[in-house]
């Protein structure tokens, strides 16, 4: 098994990349995982904090 560090991709970006590199991470569509941060801002919780907090803390590749 190979292990990648987390970082945000220069191509598929849609506002940062966090998305894109996490869905790489993870094995799944960039898309789904969008549609997925889109769907939970409905409820409550610190969704965009932790959006911030990656795009300051992962590396741009």
């Amino acid at each position: 098994m190979t292990t990648t560090a987390l970082s945000r991709p220069r191509g598929n970006r849609r506002i940062a990349g966090v998305c894109a590199g996490l869905a790489e991470q993870w094995n799944m569509r960039p898309g789904k995982v969008r549609l997925l941060f889109v769907v939970s801002c409905i409820l409550p919780g610190p969704q965009f904090i932790i959006y911030l907090a990656l795009w300051a803390i992962m590396p741009s590749r």
